[in-house]
């Protein structure tokens, strides 16, 4: 990737206004399945509402959009449009390293693009690794191991009940009321199952009972010298958004954040209950904030991510998994509800995920923050 002082593009520098390409897979349930995939598979692609409202977002400053399918035919459509920089929340095709797939390619191309780089997003996506990284940084995770083998030992410091999941998917996929298993034979079927129906080893943890939130994060340590809102950011160049609960007790699957579930529009019979800003007490807050900010750092996710944390059966927060490509759909998606809760529209979280990758680019000229009146 081009970094700021080596090979700047100087033509993308002087521009006001960019062509901006939404690279994204869509979701269309009108399309049948291939023979052989998942139940769930495609989950976590976008419907084309989603794409549209990026489009529209970024728009309103001026700029110039484009959709472009990150599909087999991406790298003939690049060359086509010629796109100044690319808005990525592409899922990719396949393989155990889907999402770091479209960045790799624009980094090969030399496009600029926004959010994480190839290695942040391939290791993201594999919870395992994460969570072996995470675990190994002293950030708090549960007991957890790899089975890709449905009969390998179980380690002694896993106890019933143990929750099983795909190692390398996301958005629920893999997981419904069949995820809890209570006895050594469930176990086995259940991580049979998911080695042969996803084609990936299954995760295999220990249950949480507990609360669960989601936090998000927003910039860098340089944010404030690039953004349109540097009151957004505290010193260090982060905003943590307001904390999410995700209340799943009277979901279609009570005690599982499934598929399912997520699927269900907000407020719908059978839908989780999203509550932002939790009511949690500051100390929690404290820490759930803290942890999401050391999984983005430690990970070396960039600009933007989605963590989300779970408390055990002591009331202890554990970290559970990060989302480099958070969903984007207004209204809906869980970054977006907590910033509508802090009063940011859509519209300029859109445009500073933007002007944050730009800025990565050589795009967008640094300022002195004490040179314009901030922004109310």
């Amino acid at each position: 990737m081009l970094s700021r002082g080596e090979d700047k593009p100087p033509s993308r520098r002087r521009k006001r206004y960019w062509k901006v390409a939404v690279l994204a897979n869509i979701k269309d349930e009108k399309v049948a399945k291939p023979e052989g995939v998942p139940p769930d598979a495609f989950a976590d692609f976008d419907h084309v509402e989603t794409i549209d409202a990026i489009r529209a977002a970024l728009e309103t400053d001026g700029h110039q959009t484009v959709f472009i399918q990150a599909d087999a035919d991406l790298p003939y459509s690049l060359r086509d449009e010629k796109p100044d920089i690319c808005f990525n929340i592409a899922e990719g095709l396949g393989g155990d390293a889907r999402e770091a797939q479209i960045p790799a390619l624009l980094e090969m191309l030399k496009i600029p693009y926004t959010g994480s780089r190839v290695l942040t997003n391939a290791i993201s996506l594999d919870k395992t690794l994460t969570k072996r990284i995470w675990r190994d940084r002293r950030l708090p995770v549960a007991p957890f191991q790899e089975f890709s083998l449905a009969d390998e030992p179980l380690r002694s410091d896993l106890e019933f009940p143990l929750f099983v999941k795909p190692a390398r998917e996301g958005t629920g996929m893999g997981v419904d009321m069949n995820a809890i298993v209570n006895n050594e034979k469930e176990l086995r079927e259940r991580a049979e199952y998911i080695i042969n129906t996803y084609q990936q080893p299954a995760l295999v943890e220990t249950f949480l009972p507990g609360r669960e939130f989601t936090v998000g994060i927003l910039g860098r340590s340089d944010a404030k010298i690039y953004s349109r809102h540097p009151e957004w950011y505290e010193k260090d160049g982060f905003h943590r958004f307001p904390i999410l609960e995700l209340d799943i007790t009277g979901s279609v699957t009570p005690m599982v954040y499934s598929q399912e579930a997520k699927s269900k529009d907000v407020g719908e019979e059978g839908a989780p209950g999203y509550f932002c800003p939790a009511n949690i007490e500051p100390e929690l807050e404290k820490k759930l904030k803290y942890f999401a900010l050391r999984a983005h750092i430690i990970l070396n996710a960039l600009d933007v991510s989605r963590t989300d944390v779970r408390l055990d059966a002591q009331g202890n927060p554990r970290v559970m998994e990060i989302n480099t490509l958070p969903g984007l759909t207004p209204e809906y998606s869980d970054l977006c509800l907590q910033s509508k809760a802090q009063g940011i529209r859509y519209e300029d979280l859109i445009l500073e995920i933007l002007y944050l990758g730009a800025s990565r680019w050589g795009m967008i000229e640094p300022r002195e923050i004490g040179s314009e009146t901030k922004k109310k």
